[in-house]
């Protein structure tokens, strides 16, 4: 395997080993409070988030990957930008479905939703591709913001 294949099979697998970590760490909330809780009409079915979100983990890795393939001066700021928007990731999940903070989850989404940007836009001047592989995880990010601001709202 050559240097940059390495490099993308551990950044993949680094990002969906967090993921899935998110994942069991909020399985009780998913499965116990979630299902309880009130949701718009236009909440997806719980069956979609987990297929989404392995997506996007694996699109995540992909694109630092890319970046950390690249030998570029500055490389290493925007990978701490990464490294900062997957952390509140982690966050968000913690706070919301383990500790059911909705309104804190929707304002620290608000945070994570820039650093996602802030990601995007350096990315984008080491590596066009690895700044478009996380286009759809914002827009997902922003959806997610949609619904859990919707479901504070319905929950006050």
């Amino acid at each position: 395997m050559n240097k940059l294949g390495l490099k993308l099979l551990v950044s993949v697998v680094f990002c969906m080993a967090l993921g899935a970590l998110s994942g069991l760490s909020t399985m009780r909330g998913i499965i116990e409070w979630y299902p309880k809780i009130a949701k718009p009409s236009w909440n997806p079915p719980n069956e979609i988030f987990g297929p989404v979100w392995s997506l996007l983990y694996a699109l995540m890795g992909i694109a630092l990957g890319l970046i950390w393939h690249k030998p570029k001066e500055g490389k290493n700021k925007v990978i701490i930008y990464f490294i900062i928007q997957l952390a509140l990731n982690l966050f968000w999940s913690i706070l919301f479905f383990v500790f059911h903070e909705v309104g804190w989850a929707f304002l620290e989404l608000l945070l994570m939703w820039i650093m996602i940007f802030l990601t995007i836009r350096s990315f984008y001047s080491i590596n066009k591709i690895a700044a478009y592989l996380l286009l759809p995880y914002i827009c997902w990010v922003s959806f997610a913001g949609i619904l859990n601001f919707t479901i504070w709202n319905l929950g006050r």
